[in-house]
């Protein structure tokens, strides 16, 4: 017969020499040397060994030890040794378990509780479910649930929402119906083409009688042949749900969004995401991720024999979604997509609130949501920038308000030859050419003339103060520009006149019409939270702005008449730039009643040596404003759709061979 156990009365040194004694004549000595051995074999995976140390049939607890890695999903399970009480032949020992659910789910922590008897092996675990957990009784089972929020919106500033609840077909499966989860799984992995793993892990660890979306796919993706392969693999079904995915406006700052199945986001999205999830792929979708999609309350729960839920052991309360609120106005936007829509080529517009740098709107021609444009460019903006180009001369001190300004055919500088555009000069005799007139009739000649006064110096700081290279941040990429002003008298020439060392994206340049709008520079907004980006403690002269804003009116009724029919009175300036190979881009700067815009179209020369594209899709842009109807594709901008013949004065307009494009631009 065996030593029976001593009691725990007994002196610790006679316990240690019967521990010695019984360590030399039975296979578990101790109860701590049981439940030691049982831990290490359980959390080594050696679920057979692990069984070796209890009480029950081995073949139904290797079973269950093994079953819990499954029903849980289980990237690490892990154990620690407690407090055991002991008395006489029985015992009672504590451990701590630490079960790391996988990637993207929380780690659940317990402790749990094991009787030992003795016996004629010594001591072993008396078996039972609750040895796993507990609460668990012998006919329930782990599993974990989780319930996913709804995906978030993007508001405009006025709440309405900017992203349409699109109807998806859920593929997934009912895991009690299949007869062999991970064959079925896999098969219906390759007929969506994806990776079968991270389903799996999904299946093998929730609820069996509870349907698990594992794919979603739009329904336009969606077709009969492929339902009907679908559902011929046993427990696979799909359900039809509707999740905020596709933009209605800005498609390029709204951003995309798929399932982490589909194109294969799991690949290309950094991220603890699960087969089912929804991930923004660009955009405020994708910066904004974590406040859209929420995540997942996620429980552990025991489950009985019919796969009813019991008892929830643990649960971890996922982040509610939320809306991200953004400046865009949604009247705004549309009527610069509908502005964009008729223009050839590549065309793009950014539009601000003059009082305070709020992005309204970013459109490009394409409606694509991979192109940014609008925000992040970076385009030579030619005789457009003459508008910087005069504040710096008048910030320098070279010329007054009322000084004459010559502009001439043409003029050298350090080698240099400038022309205006159209190879035309302002007349002396007709008022006397003033700074104010140089920038409404875009006079290259006349600015560069003024570069050995002015100086790169003041071109780059009238630059800075209108915010173009200014060091300001939004949430999705956007470039401020930059000016890098050349060597020499000739180098600053080129720069007030935007032809060399002049980079702007539209979004810097209506920031800068918003400035002169304004009296002062705001670095722009985009998401209401974030706030923007301190601004420049620069004050700007309200009597040189009123230069500038002479200039930009007059500009406006002298060479645009399809603008003055606008109820608001629109300031602005226009320019066409030959960027080589054949392409032209048109710009258009300007502001109205306190909506500040920039468009660029890119253009073929050959082909638009009458029409001003910018000038018109400025026409197309205030009157939807304006009217609050956006004009369609077909429909023709208010009075001729091209720039007028004669924008200029007779009595203004003179030319070497009496040759000039459409408006002298």
């Amino acid at each position: 017969m065996s030593p029976r156990p001593l009691r725990r009365v007994l002196a610790a040194g006679s316990g240690l020499l019967v521990a010695g004694t019984l360590a030399a004549c039975t296979p578990h000595p101790s109860p701590e040397v049981a439940v030691r051995s049982f831990l290490l074999a359980w959390q080594g995976g050696d679920h057979a060994e692990a069984a070796r140390y209890t009480t029950g049939d081995p073949t139904e607890v290797e079973e269950a030890l093994g079953s819990v890695r499954e029903q849980l999903d289980l990237a690490s399970l892990r154990f620690g040794l407690g407090r055991i009480e002991r008395e006489g032949e029985s015992a009672t020992a504590a451990f701590d378990v630490t079960a790391d659910l996988g990637i993207g789910d929380p780690t659940w922590s317990y402790t749990g509780e094991m009787p030992l008897e003795w016996g004629p092996d010594g001591w072993r675990i008396t078996w039972s479910s609750s040895v796993i957990h507990p609460d668990l009784s012998d006919d329930e089972r782990l599993a974990v649930s989780y319930e996913q929020p709804e995906r978030g919106q993007i508001l405009d500033r006025e709440g309405r929402e900017l992203v349409s609840a699109d109807s998806v077909t859920a593929f997934g499966v009912v895991p009690a119906d299949m007869d062999d989860k991970e064959a079925g799984v896999t098969e219906l992995a390759e007929l969506l083409d994806e990776d079968p793993e991270p389903l799996l892990n999904r299946v093998r660890s929730a609820p069996p009688e509870q349907f698990q979306p594992l794919v979603l796919m739009r329904d336009s993706s969606v077709n009969a042949s492929l339902l009907g392969e679908v559902g011929r693999i046993q427990g696979v079904d799909t359900e039809e749900v509707r999740i905020n995915m596709s933009p209605t406006l800005a498609p390029s700052l709204v951003g995309e969004v798929a399932a982490t199945a589909e194109h294969r986001v799991s690949a290309r999205v950094a991220g603890p995401y699960q087969a089912g999830d929804t991930v923004g792929l660009s955009g405020l979708q994708s910066i904004f991720q974590r406040e859209l999609a929420g995540s997942a309350t996620a429980q552990v729960v025991s489950l009985d024999e019919s796969g009813a839920i019991t008892d929830v052991l643990e649960d971890w309360e996922g982040e509610r979604s939320g809306g991200v609120d953004t400046t865009l106005d949604a009247d705004v936007q549309s009527a610069a997509e509908a502005a964009l829509a008729p223009l050839p080529g590549r065309a793009y517009l950014a539009a601000v609130d003059t009082a305070g740098g709020e992005v309204l709107a970013a459109a490009n021609a394409s409606g694509s949501a991979s192109d940014d444009s609008a925000l992040s460019g970076s385009f030579v903006p030619g005789g457009a920038f003459t508008i910087v180009g005069a504040l710096a001369a008048l910030e320098s001190g070279a010329v007054g308000p009322e000084d004459q300004v010559p502009c001439g055919y043409e003029t050298t500088i350090d080698g240099r030859t400038f022309t205006n555009p159209g190879s035309g000069a302002l007349s002396p005799e007709f008022g006397g050419p003033n700074l104010a007139r140089n920038l409404a009739h875009s006079c290259t000649v006349g600015f560069a003339g003024l570069a050995p006064d002015v100086g790169a110096e003041s071109v780059e700081q009238a630059a800075l103060e209108l915010g173009i290279g200014a060091d300001w941040r939004l949430p999705v990429q956007a470039s401020p520009g930059s000016v890098s002003v050349g060597e020499g008298d000739a180098g600053v020439a080129a720069a007030m006149v935007g032809e060399e060392g002049v980079r702007v994206s539209p979004l810097s340049m209506a920031l800068a019409a918003a400035a002169v709008a304004n009296g002062e520079w705001n670095a722009p907004t985009l998401v209401r939270e974030e706030g923007p980006s301190p601004s420049p403690e620069t004050a700007l002269d309200e009597a040189d702005l009123e230069v500038v804003r002479q200039g930009m009116r007059d500009a406006v009724t002298t060479r645009m008449p399809e603008l003055l029919a606008q109820e608001q009175e629109v300031y602005g300036q226009a320019a066409r730039v030959a960027v080589g190979d054949g392409t032209d881009l048109h710009w258009f700067v300007g502001y109205q009643d306190g909506v500040a815009f920039a468009i660029v179209a890119e253009t073929d020369s050959a082909t638009t040596l009458v029409t001003h594209h910018a000038v018109n899709g400025a026409q197309t842009f205030l009157t939807s404003l304006a009217t609050g109807e956006v004009a369609g594709e077909q429909t023709a901008p208010t009075g001729d759709p091209t720039v007028s013949e004669t924008p200029l004065n007779e009595a203004d307009l003179t030319g070497g061979e009496g040759e000039t494009d459409a408006a002298g631009w």
